[in-house]
């Protein structure tokens, strides 16, 4: 019989066969987009099964028979009682589970976990973030809220990991959303919401009934509240600057923990806190004072250069008291913009939220400029009543603008007869003050005359930098290129971050930067001419050349992430004040009267004031001394 041997023509028909079936395989392999699909369809799957396995269950257990069949798993059963003691009556009834009640009014969309009783999230259904994502202030467990109390028999038990029974009533247009942690059905701890149809505060209350003897009164009852903020615009490092924890306390003070850096603080008699972000806030309000508050700020930008998702982390824990061995505290939340209108008329002292600054900088944008630009707003475009604004800020301060450069103008005409008295009592300075002095005095001029109209135009200048950055109605406003007269403007993106600077370029900055030049060009050419050289002092030339250089450059630099409606509103505000400057210089100041009347000034006897003879006076003495020591 012949051997049967291998033969390589099968050999190599079996290797193509296989090279064939190896290529038909890679060419009808899935592509990553079918991977998704097919990914995103047994997700689907799984969901529905999970979801119908649910409702099955829902189905077969009842509200009626419930109650038997939990009592039925006898070790569940004591296992729940032996770790929750009488609360573990909470988690055998059928809203121990994890599901959400949903309830939305006008602007919002309110979300409450059964497990907490608290919301699990909040969105304000008018506004989008810079990216055209909805707000939401809470979402994916970036907040919680929970109380900690200690039990009669001995137990610590935490809200947050309890189970709350949700009811959902209507009354008017209102919507009241209970949530009950219960030991029966009589006795219970309750968080009470009340919803209104719109507006952004919410009725909150926490009372207990029945629990007297379940609660240990004389263990701490500590209520904690906390949240990371999300980012919601476009520069997290403009937004971080502004988003800070703020509080009242002691019957109407307010204060912070402060936008830089993290903080800590145990505070007195507080009234309510927020958890402030830049354009929307968070606040408790309390309508009698918790006695003490332990509040934290962290900031959770370590690098301004990555995106990051959350801002800050704020936390607020404060007692409650038990009263008649029950708990009985009322409250309000507010869920919405910090927008100054909208906070000011709660008249609960929330417009305190809104930065406009202390003193008279906050008193100046509460009673001008807020009334004013709301007015302006009213009828125009923004970025028009910016402008428009700013023109009508311009006129109103130009009389000062006129006496600084009188003034200016003035020390201009004395100048050659300081230099002459300079040059005369050059060996006496006590003698060259004293005539200095007496010429200014019949000259009607002073030196300190052209800075006092600067000093008084400072209030204005602060608080319109604290204005526009706090102005809510700005948000996402355009105005020419600008996209968001709230945020920075950019005209070209940069491959590269610049330290100070950014990673992009802003033209409203550079306007700005060029129109601040142009206008210290003018008013440092006027000072250094009106200016005497005195001997022994420096050279007040140098230094106003060198602020006429780099004050332009650090607007550029420090307004490239601010807001363009801000730095809108430095470059119309120049280009104005340099035009008001040009008239006045040639068109209504002449130096020529300006130099007559002065002469004539100096040849009509002047009356010291008190002031003025003392320090002649003191002059002379020192005069004499001097001559006798010699």
């Amino acid at each position: 019989m012949e051997e049967k041997k291998l033969d390589i023509n099968s050999v190599i028909g079996f290797v193509l066969i296989f090279g064939i079936l190896m290529y038909m395989l890679w060419q009808n392999q899935p592509t990553p987009e079918e991977l998704k699909a097919q990914e995103k369809a047994k997700q689907k799957e799984v969901v529905k099964e999970q979801k119908d396995t649910e409702e099955a269950q829902t189905k077969e257990t009842t509200a009626e028979d419930y109650s038997a069949v939990a009592a039925t798993d006898s070790v569940q059963v004591a296992g729940l009682k032996n770790k929750l003691g009488a609360f573990a009556y909470s988690s055998t009834l059928p809203s121990a589970s994890d599901k959400e009640t949903v309830v939305e009014s006008d602007l919002l969309k309110l979300t409450f976990s059964n497990k907490g009783g608290f919301l699990s999230e909040i969105k304000l259904k008018k506004f989008v973030d810079y990216d055209s994502i909805p707000i939401y202030l809470v979402k994916d467990n970036n907040s919680g809220f929970n109380i900690n109390f200690g039990t009669t028999d001995s137990r610590i038990l935490n809200t947050k990991d309890l189970y709350f029974e949700p009811t959902v009533t209507k009354n008017g247009d209102n919507t009241i959303v209970s949530m009950k942690l219960k030991v029966s059905e009589t006795k219970f701890l309750e968080y009470r919401y009340e919803i209104k149809k719109d507006d952004y505060m919410l009725g909150f209350s926490i009372k207990s009934q029945g629990l007297n003897d379940v609660i240990n009164s004389s263990q701490d009852i500590n209520l904690d509240w906390k949240i990371k903020t999300y980012r919601h615009a476009k520069s997290i490092s403009y937004e971080n600057r502004y988003t800070d924890l703020i509080y009242e306390y002691e019957g109407g003070k307010d204060n912070n923990l402060g936008q830089r850096s993290d903080s800590d603080k145990e505070v007195d008699d507080v009234t309510y806190i927020a958890f402030k972000q830049h354009f929307f806030t968070s606040i408790l309000l309390a309508d009698t004072p918790f006695k003490t508050a332990s509040l934290k700020s962290k900031n959770l930008v370590k690098d301004e250069e990555v995106d990051t998702v959350f801002t800050k982390y704020f936390e607020a824990k404060l007692p409650l008291e038990m009263t008649g061995g029950e708990i009985n505290k009322n409250m309000n939340w507010y869920f919405g913009p910090t927008d100054y209108k909208v906070l000011n008329a709660y008249d609960r002292n929330l417009d305190e939220v809104v930065p406009l600054g202390w003193g008279i900088f906050g008193w100046i944008n509460r009673y001008v400029f807020i009334p004013l630009f709301g007015f302006l707003s009213s009828f125009l475009p923004y970025g028009f009543a910016i402008v428009f604004m700013t023109i009508m800020v311009r006129i109103v301060m130009s009389p000062v603008t006129y006496k600084s450069y009188v003034s200016q103008a003035k020390m201009k005409v004395l100048k050659p007869e300081i230099a002459e008295i300079n040059e005369k009592y050059k060996d006496n300075a006590m003698k060259k003050q004293q005539e200095t002095m007496a010429l200014y005095s019949k000259a009607g001029a002073s030196p300190m005359a052209g800075c006092l109209p600067a000093l008084v135009q400072l209030p204005v200048f602060y608080a319109l930098f604290q204005f526009f950055p706090s102005a809510f109605d700005l948000r996402q406003k355009s105005f020419l290129w600008a996209e968001d007269l709230s945020s920075y403007d950019v005209i070209a993106k940069l491959p590269f971050h610049v330290p100070l600077y950014g990673d992009h370029v802003s033209l409203f900055p550079i306007l700005a930067s060029v129109a601040i030049f142009f206008y210290m060009q003018m008013t440092t050419g006027q000072q250094m001419a009106s200016q005497p050289t005195q001997e022994g002092m420096p050279d007040m030339s140098k230094m106003m050349k060198y602020m006429m250089y780099f004050s332009p450059l650090m607007m550029l630099f420090f307004f490239n992430n601010y807001a363009s409606g801000l730095s809108l509103y430095y470059f119309v505000s120049n280009l104005i004040t340099i035009g008001i400057m040009l008239v006045i210089k040639n068109y209504i100041i002449d130096e020529d009267k300006i130099h007559a009347k002065i002469q004539e000034n100096k040849k009509k006897p002047k009356k010291q004031n008190k002031f003025q003879k003392k320090m002649k006076e003191m002059m002379e003495e020192a005069e004499k001394q001097k001559k006798a020591k010699k």
